[in-house]
């Protein structure tokens, strides 16, 4: 076994192998960038080693780099993780080269799998079940289109070396073939340096099934059962759960052994999962293999009670697989949520910024958080903006089910926009308890998924001013406990000012707050009780109230972050976060965010400007489509941005005259700058004009 080994990544997977390695008495040697100087994966690691600037391309991509540091520190194998190196056989390759073990697959298997198009007429060779497709050599688009028209649309336009839902199109037309084709392309060159592309028939009413297989170096191979990953967004997987739901065994056997077969073939060894697409018929079709450690492995791990990183380092060592597939069984029932950072509402638009407060759920038997970040950390613009990955187990789907709602609500974030909320609303929804479930779920059960995110909106007036009530009493509270620290400062504790049994000569001791929550403003006035440190008679009122005022009795304590208190004989234990002018309530009817509004001390001016359109978020201009002077119609593309690895169209908001441009192609842009010029018009774009722009 290995004495020492290096992991080329970072985040949640490095941290999570590196727990493994230590747990096995393996010393590790963490890498990192500019912007990771501080992450939690080189504070956990022994060793840590500076690969280069921020972006990708010049650390975490930089293979000799990597090789350099393992050399240095004598690492005797590198771990890849998944993302960046971990299917790069040239990086494979380099490890060979310097007696360094890839943990992970040979050089020949990621070749035969780095291609969607090669593994396919592999897979064909093997009698594994393939979906209708073209993934010839001939790469024009017209042989590619005329392959489309051919199968009947939709189809489905994907890169060959593509992954992670990138370089990845559906096309539901003819008509949007061009475009579509274009963007794929572009897609692909910037993520993987190959625009080579397959086209393939899109089955409507799939399911993303997956099989976790493991071969050793001396002929072994087993399944470790199935993951269902439908549940997508972008193509990107957002909750996954092992088992998959109505699985019969025989299935389970037949597309375990089809697996396996996929693996021989290539002559694998160490984890990967191969892929399918599993029809309403129950027939099923190979997708892709990777040639890594999935991100969702946490579920297998559940229900299997196996550690598949443990494997990898064993299989790595030359050691037999730890079972035989006879010894191993499925035990209960798994989910995994996607923590992002992330806007669902703005069509899942990644968000970047700083961790003020980050609290999870308590971890047990049957709750798991794999996480590369802690509080104060920053999502950087720079690496895919997960936080965390949110894992439960129980005996059953049910069970497991309601753990998962329960953890999410338990999972608490600030100062960076999450999924929590979209993920809480998922799972929650009667189609997923039902298993109604294929691939497009999301788009599906659109309005009950995103009609719940608004639900706090039209929570009645009672619970509304309830949580009023309570931010209130966590201002007032916060501000009593500012007080006492610097009281208990003071060298003269017999002095009037430091007390705080609320005397007051001649007066009631009274707090007025404004406070607002969705649009609507509130007084909120605090008289403190003589007779007791922190009791309160709380009354609320507002204009907008069918009934004007409520009055509450309130007493308790706030400690760090935490609430605790009795109104109107109501116990609570709620988790409170201050940012500069706003309350968060972290409640069980959801998360509040309640703004204190401050006196108008005449900063304040209603001058405005109107300005143009604006970036989205930090990223790299990768086409301008339209010229100074142009006229645009409403959802017209006028640029196109790529941002952590994703694009971003910019499209006209009504019709309009283009008046300015402030980039062009290969322009790096900050979030939030002005991209263009824009004048509202009423717009009759012309037939002549028409075939100018095109």
């Amino acid at each position: 076994m290995f004495t020492k080994i290096l992991i080329a990544n970072r985040g949640e997977i490095a941290c999570r192998v590196i727990k493994t390695a230590r747990a096995m008495g393996i010393l590790t040697v963490a890498v990192y960038s500019d912007a990771d100087k501080n992450a939690m994966h080189v504070q956990m690691a022994d060793e840590a080693v500076y690969l280069g600037g921020s972006p990708s391309r010049e650390s975490y991509l930089l293979s000799q780099k990597v090789i350099d540091a393992a050399l240095l520190t004598g690492a005797q194998a590198i771990h890849p993780g998944y993302g960046f190196l971990s299917e790069n056989s040239e990086f494979c390759r380099l490890c060979e080269q310097n007696n360094i073990v890839f943990i992970g697959p040979p050089i020949g298997a990621i070749e035969a799998m780095g291609s969607k198009s090669a593994a396919k007429n592999i897979m064909q060779q093997a009698n594994v079940p393939l979906v209708p497709g073209y993934h010839g050599d001939d790469q024009s688009m017209a042989v590619i289109k005329q392959a489309a028209d051919d199968m009947g649309y939709p189809v489905l336009l994907k890169a060959t070396a593509g992954g992670g839902g990138k370089g990845m199109r559906q096309v539901w037309s003819e008509k949007e073939f061009k475009s579509e084709f274009e963007a794929v392309k572009r897609e692909a060159l910037s993520s993987f340096g190959d625009d080579r592309m397959l086209v393939e028939k899109y089955l409507t009413q799939p399911r993303h099934v997956e099989i976790q297989v493991f071969c050793d170096n001396h002929g072994n191979a087993v399944y470790l059962f199935e993951r269902d990953c439908s549940v997508q967004r972008r193509h990107q997987k957002v909750i996954e759960e092992a088992p998959a739901f109505n699985m019969s065994p025989e299935l389970r056997a037949k597309m375990g052994e089809s697996a396996i077969k996929s693996a021989q073939a290539i002559g694998y060894q160490g984890a990967g999962t191969v892929e399918f697409l599993l029809d309403i018929d129950g027939s099923f079709y190979f997708m892709e293999m990777n040639t890594r450690l999935q991100v969702e492995h946490p579920v297998t791990e559940m229900i299997t009670g196996q550690d598949l990183v443990e494997w990898q380092l064993r299989v790595a060592a030359n050691e037999t697989l730890p079972k035989t597939q006879q010894e191993l069984s499925i035990q209960g029932h798994a989910f995994e949520a996607r923590i992002y950072a992330e806007d669902p509402d703005n069509d899942f638009l990644p968000a970047t910024g700083h961790l003020q407060f980050l609290q999870a759920p308590a971890e047990s038997k049957h709750v798991r958080v794999d996480t590369g970040v802690r509080q104060g950390d920053d999502v950087s613009v720079f690496y895919d903006p997960m936080i965390a990955k949110l894992i439960v187990w129980d005996e059953n789907r049910e069970k497991a089910l309601q753990r998962l709602t329960k953890a999410l609500m338990e999972y608490r974030i600030q100062g960076v926009t999450t999924n929590i909320d979209f993920l809480h609303n998922l799972a929650s929804c009667e189609a997923f308890k039902n298993e109604d479930i294929d691939t497009g779920f999301i788009e599906k059960n659109h309005d009950e998924i995103f009609s719940a995110n608004t639900s706090k909106s039209s929570t009645n007036k009672q619970t509304i001013t309830n949580q009023i009530a309570m931010a209130a009493f966590a201002l007032v509270l916060q501000q009593a406990n500012k007080a006492n620290a610097l009281a208990a400062k003071s060298s003269d504790v017999n002095s009037p000012w430091h007390n705080n049994n609320a005397w007051r000569l001649n007066q009631d001791n009274l707090h007025t707050l404004t406070l607002s929550h969705d649009g609507v403003e509130y007084q909120v006035n605090l008289e403190q009780h003589t007779n007791a440190k922190h009791s309160y008679t709380i009354t609320t009122s507002s204009k907008s109230l069918e009934s004007n005022v409520y009055s509450f009795e309130g007493e308790g304590e706030l400690v760090d972050n935490t609430l605790n208190c009795f109104i109107d004989g109501l116990r609570s234990n709620t988790t409170v976060v201050f940012t500069e002018q706003q309350v968060c309530l972290y409640t069980k009817q959801g998360v509040f965010n309640i703004t204190q509004v401050l006196a108008d001390m005449g900063d304040s001016t209603d001058d405005a400007t109107v300005g143009g359109l604006t970036a989205p978020m930090n990223g790299t201009m990768v086409s301008v489509l339209v010229n100074a002077g142009d006229k645009v119609e409403k959802d017209q593309a006028l640029m196109i941005m790529e941002a952590m690895k994703m694009e971003h169209v910019i499209k006209a908001p009504s019709n309009g005259v283009v008046t300015g441009l402030f980039y062009k192609n290969g322009d790096m842009v900050d979030g939030g700058s002005e991209l263009l010029t824009f004048e509202v018009a009423d717009v009759v774009i012309t037939e002549k004009e028409q075939k100018v722009e095109s």
